[in-house]
């Protein structure tokens, strides 16, 4: 399922690096991990949705490679977005 409209606004905005800026690795990171956040109860639910689950884990390794990336170019916007994401305990 898709995220709404207003979602994808509302986390655009919040991570973003400049006024038009929808492409930069923190806003895909962001986006990802709001998806996969919304999509992580329906699998403890259905632990049978082996196809959706699937999809769940294309996601995760998506965003591990945009990480990956991340902290390659630019350590110091690599840690704040771990942080302010909450990712990487």
């Amino acid at each position: 399922m898709p995220l709404s409209t207003a979602t994808v606004a509302e986390v655009v905005k919040t991570h973003a690096r400049g006024p038009a800026d929808t492409g930069s690795p923190e806003v895909q990171v962001a986006l990802l991990t709001t998806r996969i956040n919304e999509l992580t109860p329906h699998f403890k639910t259905h632990l049978k949705d082996h196809h959706g689950r699937r999809g769940l884990l294309k996601m995760v390794n998506q965003r591990k490679r945009l990480l990956s990336y991340l902290k390659d170019r630019d350590a110091e916007r690599y840690t704040a977005l771990i942080a302010k994401l909450g990712l990487r305990k």
